[in-house]
């Protein structure tokens, strides 16, 4: 059976409950995290491996129908809302379902049934083989790749392009990431911002730096230099950096 691996994202804590207890009751779903924010959950969906998407469309920060537009239907999107008349603009949108706040058991089975039976469904490949030859397996669907990130500033959702980060900067309450143009203050925490970030070019250093691997100038000692700024290696870190550095040859 496929199992899929779901997210309730609402910003009032009684429906979260309501959503994680019904797919408890779910043998083919599996919730990974619920949140009452969207920018979290925005930055999940956009680091991949979440097939379902439990979205309110009135939340404070980032409405449910701006999360699906710059979500780029890169999930499987189920819209819950007390209020009908967003039904419309959601379904062009190419949402999977939209349940109606209180929501029934029955009505939310019916819903992620449907998302479930589409991840299920695999088109069958018609290869006409000749005996005498090896089996010629069809290529594998490619994956888009993930270019850049959205992170939220004081006044607005900021678009980042990866290749323009040089390195973050852990604080206490808040994560500076720099570019080559400028400096970006966002509330985030290093943990979740590593795990969006794509592995093969970032990589944390240090409990309050994670750098762009393919930025550095130059390392001497227990130091890395990135465009003019020193950045320290720390002790946890030292063995996994050095053994990717020596993988990349640099």
């Amino acid at each position: 059976m496929i199992k899929l691996k779901c997210i309730a994202v609402d910003d009032e804590p009684l429906a979260l409950d309501i959503i994680e207890d019904y797919v408890s009751k779910v043998p083919f779903l599996e919730l990974v995290t619920r949140t009452e924010n969207a920018i979290e959950a925005l930055q999940l969906v956009q680091a991949g491996g979440i097939d379902l998407v439990f979205l309110d469309i009135q939340m404070p920060e980032l409405t449910g129908i701006q999360f699906l537009k710059i979500a780029n239907a890169k999930a499987h999107f189920i819209l819950t809302t007390a209020y009908s008349e967003y039904a419309l603009e959601s379904y062009d949108l190419n949402v999977s379902d939209y349940l109606l706040k209180p929501i029934a058991f029955d009505r939310f089975y019916k819903a992620v049934e449907k998302v479930h039976a589409k991840a299920a469904h695999v088109s069958p490949v018609q290869v006409i083989q000749s005996p005498h030859l090896p089996a010629v397996k069809p290529p594998a669907a490619s994956t888009p790749v993930q270019d850049f990130i959205f992170v939220k500033t004081e006044h607005k959702i900021q678009r980042i392009a990866l290749e323009d980060i040089l390195y973050i900067e852990g604080l206490k309450d808040y994560i500076s990431i720099y570019t080559k143009a400028e400096r970006v203050i966002t509330l985030q925490n290093m943990k979740r911002m590593e795990e969006t970030l794509p592995a093969n070019h970032f990589i944390r250093v240090h409990k309050s730096y994670i750098i762009s691997l393919d930025k550095i100038e130059s390392i001497e000692r227990s130091r890395i230099s990135i465009c003019g700024k020193v950045i320290p290696i720390g002790d946890t870190y030292r063995d996994e950096f050095f053994r990717r550095i020596e993988n990349k040859n640099i």
